[in-house]
């Protein structure tokens, strides 16, 4: 009980700094309308602070490996997304609209297909867009192309090569 008691002072303590918070704190400027006396930790605009070492430019994701980018097409559903997003961009609902399962179902699907890489989405207005990143199934192609060094094995070609040179047992 007594732990609890203590918390409780340390608690009402922070509360009534922050309530009693001096206006000539830095940062810190009175809002009209304010009642004197009301919390004044929440009227610093964020959109003040200057630019950390990080902010105002997009940090590159990295990669997302084979195994993510085969996993997400591994669905018929999710290829049949990215058949309809070759044609054009395409907004969610329009997506989800020849599929015979709930928005949240497509958006569930397009979260994996963003994840992967192989698509991006941007909110235009109340509307969220889809478009193919083609980039995405480079390293795909790469890999699966890395095959295409060995020419298909021929098997009735290698029956009709050792009949004639094996000899028949008769």
């Amino acid at each position: 009980m007594r732990d609890f008691a203590r918390q409780s002072d340390g608690i009402q303590l922070i509360m009534n700094i922050i309530i009693n918070m001096p206006e000539s704190v830095p940062g810190l400027r009175p809002v009209p309308g304010r009642p004197p006396g009301a919390p004044a930790i929440f009227n610093l605009p964020v959109d003040d602070r200057p630019p950390g070492p990080q902010e105002g430019r997009m940090i590159p994701r990295p990669a997302p490996s084979l195994d993510t980018i085969f996993a997400a097409l591994a669905d018929p559903t999710r290829r049949a997304i990215l058949t309809m997003l070759l044609e054009d961009d395409m907004a969610v609902t329009d997506v989800a609209h020849p599929f015979g399962i709930s928005l949240a179902a497509i958006s569930k699907h397009l979260a994996i297909l963003a994840g992967a890489g192989l698509i991006s989405q941007e909110k235009r207005g109340r509307v969220k867009w889809c478009k193919l990143e083609p980039g995405a199934m480079r390293a795909v192609s790469v890999w699966i192309q890395g095959f295409g060094q060995f020419e298909p094995l021929d098997l009735a070609a290698f029956e009709r090569f050792l009949a004639a040179e094996l000899p028949q047992a008769e």
